[in-house]
Order: C-alpha cells, then structure tokens, then sequence
C-alpha cells in the first residue's frame, strides 16, 4: 500500500473544496469533530455521513454517502478498517475525487479495489496533519 506523495496531497487539498466526513461526530471530544471542525475553520465544506445525527458543525448530515447530490473533493473516513471496503463501494457510486482514511485505518481489500479503478487514496493519515504540512 503506498499513499500519494506529499506533493500530490498538497495538491489535492489545495484543489479540493468539499470534505464529506464518513463518522462524523457531533462530540466535540470526538477527533473526528475536532479536525473536521479545523478543516472547517480552514475554509473547506463538511459534509457530515452520520445516520444518527441531523447536524453536525453547522452542517446537514446525511445518513449515508449516496444521499450527497453534489460533487464532493474528498469523502474522509473516521470508521473502523473493517467497514472501509463498504465504504470503498459506496465512494466509487458516487461523484468524488479523492477516498481518504483517517489515521490508524488500513484496508489493503478496500485500497485495492479503490486504486485499480483509479482513485486517489490515502489510508493511515491525518488529513489534518497533511493539511498543516502544507505550509
């Protein structure tokens, strides 16, 4: 499994403009909150997934990727490694650039069903962090 370089994720937040976030909480203690909330304050779009949750940051929150109707950059993962070739699934029936796993969540399955279709992925890496690196 080999993630882009730090050059291509430069680029990629640096072109991306909407984030939906897969396992958003609304808890500010959750990590998932609090990066998405700096990704947020950092002039990017969330889209909360949670189907458990009306609002999120501000945001409406939907129940599942599929029922996101506009273009979405980036979808963002903060689910456990063995939900990540579902979501992988969901990602490509749906008009996204970029799938992305948070920190600590590796799915070689999911990751290579996503990069054989071509996508862009990243697994194990705190978009946040990528973000900040950027300067």
């Amino acid at each position: 499994m080999q993630n882009p370089t730090k050059e291509e994720i430069r680029q990629i937040l640096k072109e991306s403009k909407v984030i939906a976030v897969v396992g958003l909480s609304d808890k500010p203690e959750r990590t998932s909150y609090r990066v998405s909330q700096i990704m947020q304050q950092a002039g990017y779009k969330i889209i909360p997934v949670n189907p458990n949750v009306d609002e999120i940051l501000g945001e409406k929150a939907v129940k599942k990727l599929a029922d996101i109707k506009e273009h979405v950059d980036i979808v963002n993962v903060f689910r456990r490694s063995e939900f990540l070739p579902e979501i992988a699934k969901e990602f490509d029936q749906m008009d996204a650039n970029v799938f992305w796993a948070q920190l600590g969540i590796v799915n070689q399955e999911a990751f290579d069903f996503l990069t054989e279709k071509g996508y862009p992925t990243v697994m194990d890496y705190c978009i946040k962090v990528a973000y900040q690196e950027m300067d």
